[in-house]
């Protein structure tokens, strides 16, 4: 199945991928802190049994190669975890963000520094995001991991 990006968030992702690697990172991050109240308990076990091993593969790293297998997600490098990544489908790819982002709440996963603050100049496209509906956020989400790498 082909994943076409939501007109209506095409903006947002021509903004996000302008920022560099690590405040990409910090952008799903606070984007994930700002939507998880409101997330479904659990994707479907097809959705979700992939997902989680490319997490594992994550999780099983020290927290700086765990922070590289980020950037590299986010690159599109060609390592094992990024090619298992990209055979996943879109929804998967967003598991395996939300699953990143609980491994960074429960510890099992490189944590963003506590003083960590997104450059001013993701202020504009904050705003932006802010502007959306929950359903556009999650089709922004969707759209966005269908295009990193």
């Amino acid at each position: 199945m082909t994943y076409t990006v939501d007109e209506s968030t095409r903006p947002a992702l021509e903004s996000f991928r302008r920022f560099d690697v690590d405040t990409q990172l910090g952008i799903l991050w606070f984007g994930y802190l700002d939507i998880k109240e409101k997330l479904t308990p659990a994707p479907p076990q097809s959705v979700e049994s992939p997902a989680k091993a490319v997490f594992d593969q994550i999780k099983s790293l020290s927290h700086q190669e765990q922070l590289q297998a980020q950037r590299d997600l986010i690159k599109g490098s060609a390592s094992d975890i990024g090619k298992a990544y990209n055979a996943l489908s879109p929804n998967a790819r967003l598991d395996v963000w939300l699953l990143l982002a609980q491994g960074i709440e429960d510890g099992s996963i490189i944590p963003v520094p506590s003083d960590y603050q997104l450059p001013s100049e993701t202020d504009e496209f904050t705003a932006l995001i802010k502007g959306l509906e929950f359903e556009q956020r999650v089709n922004f989400m969707l759209g966005l991991v269908q295009v990193l790498g």
